[in-house]
């Protein structure tokens, strides 16, 4: 069952021209993400830490290389414990989390599911009630970040990361996940349903620092899009949607060390016009478009 979740880069490739590219794509750097982590080093050229992530690198007969830390060996698992302090979150500890934010916005408890004693929850059946002066579209513009992602579980949970286990879509407890289920059930048409599933994408955020933990968590959340996309409408969207969707992911989700603001491995740089700076950029998608580019480390003086 857990091979069921490992996405096929030479696939998505050969399916959704462009969409790996752009998949690869990072913002600051204006360069490919890059591996920040020496776990393929004995791969050798190309596979070192400040390697970029190239599509030939994890295609063809270097597919597969890239894979969920559930399906990673157990010396691996530890070995990347150890070196990078990756410990991942079981879905029941995110959902129990993500209520918490819930509660607070929705003022009430169970919105959107109930726990059980034994981790397990069931989602709460019929269409989200919202409170007095908020509304479906409040909610799916609310901004939602998830630090430090990993694989994203707190974001999107098409899977459990520990386990390694599917999650139907209907049991699915991810802050996108969550703001999908309000679009779907709020929307009829699919250009209606496209334009509220692009809002809920820009306003969901997440960053980290290991490059192939960042692919799979940007994978995640481009077949999340396409997994709800399907389950409204009996077949998948058009290219053209998938590869918007892709592009707002590589804005949304990036690669940053989180304590200095900047590339993993690189010390920051605020520069002025001669030295640029090399800070993290991430994309305001409510401001003007000549001004959505800003810096990450700009919204906590604010």
């Amino acid at each position: 069952m857990t091979e069921n979740i490992d996405i096929n880069e030479t696939e998505v490739l050969k399916q959704y021209p462009e969409v790996l590219e752009m998949l690869l794509k990072d913002h600051t750097t204006q360069q490919n993400i890059y591996w920040a982590t020496d776990s393929y080093a004995d791969r050798g050229k190309g596979y070192q830490f400040k390697d970029a992530i190239t599509i030939d690198r994890i295609t063809g007969d270097n597919g597969m290389i890239i894979r969920p830390r559930s399906v990673k060996s157990k010396d691996e698992q530890t070995k990347r414990s150890k070196d990078m302090a990756e410990v991942f979150t079981p879905s029941w500890v995110c959902n129990a989390q993500n209520n918490l934010i819930d509660d607070a916005w929705f003022g009430k408890q169970g919105v959107f599911n109930s726990e059980s004693p034994d981790h397990t929850w069931k989602a709460i059946s019929g269409k989200i009630e919202y409170p007095e002066g908020k509304t479906w579209k409040d909610y799916v513009r609310d901004t939602r970040l998830e630090i430090t992602c990993g694989e994203a579980p707190y974001l999107v949970s098409r899977y459990d990361t520990v386990s390694g286990m599917p999650i139907e879509l209907t049991e699915r407890i991810g802050l996108l996940d969550r703001k999908l289920r309000v679009v779907s059930e709020n929307t009829e048409t699919t250009g209606e349903f496209l334009d509220w599933c692009q809002e809920a994408y820009k306003n969901t955020y997440g960053y980290e620092w290991q490059g192939d933990n960042l692919l799979l968590a940007r994978e995640a959340l481009l077949f999340t899009f396409l997994d709800y996309y399907k389950a409204k409408f009996g077949e998948d969207p058009l290219l053209k949607s998938i590869q918007y969707i892709a592009y707002i992911i590589s804005w949304n989700v990036w690669q940053m060390d989180g304590l200095k603001f900047c590339p993993p491995g690189e010390e920051p740089c605020e520069g002025d016009l001669f030295n640029p700076s090399n800070l993290c950029l991430i994309r305001d998608w409510r401001k003007p478009r000549d001004k959505q580019k800003i810096y990450f480390k700009s919204l906590l003086k604010s």
